[in-house]
């Protein structure tokens, strides 16, 4: 005779073999999901402090769309800008890539609704959640490669 049924997720999606259903399993799970996501962010952020890509010639590759087109892409910058960031140069961060900064608060804050939502048991509604989030999201991101790679100023001071 077997004891009272347990509940356990992780267990149950492994055993299935899937790993989208495993990922959706730690996704849901009030502390593995959080922790992951948290170890993962400093992982990137030590790697990134001490890769230190300011310096030329740095363990970090160049952009790729910087080094053959010789345009700047919505992501260039945003290593030296996350570098400034850990080291409080939030004026640096806001030159390099100030659309990077921005999009990294908006992480954050998606990231405290989630994990607000998964230690309620309510789902916390976000601004991913928006009905027009995407489509904006998508226009101001063409319209930040756009602007910053217009050749005149006040544009190309935008060119990092």
């Amino acid at each position: 005779m077997s004891g009272p049924k347990v509940d356990r997720p992780l267990a149950g999606a492994a055993s299935r073999g899937s790993v989208l259903a495993a990922a959706e399993a730690v996704a849901k799970h009030k502390v593995a999901g959080p922790t992951l996501v948290v170890i993962g962010a400093i992982m990137a952020g030590t790697f990134i402090w001490f890769a230190d890509p300011t310096t030329p010639g740095g363990i970090i590759p160049p952009c790729p769309t910087n080094a053959f087109l010789h345009i700047n892409c919505p992501g260039c910058g945003s290593t030296r800008a996350i570098y400034s960031l850990l080291h409080g140069d939030i004026g640096a961060a806001l030159h390099f890539n100030a659309f990077g900064v921005v999009a990294l608060a908006l992480l954050a804050f998606a990231f405290v609704a989630w994990v607000r939502g998964l230690w309620t048991g309510v789902r916390v509604r976000s601004w991913q959640h928006l009905r027009w989030a995407p489509m904006v999201v998508l226009v101001v991101t063409v319209g930040w490669f756009v602007i910053r790679n217009i050749p005149i100023e006040p544009f190309s001071s935008l060119k990092v």
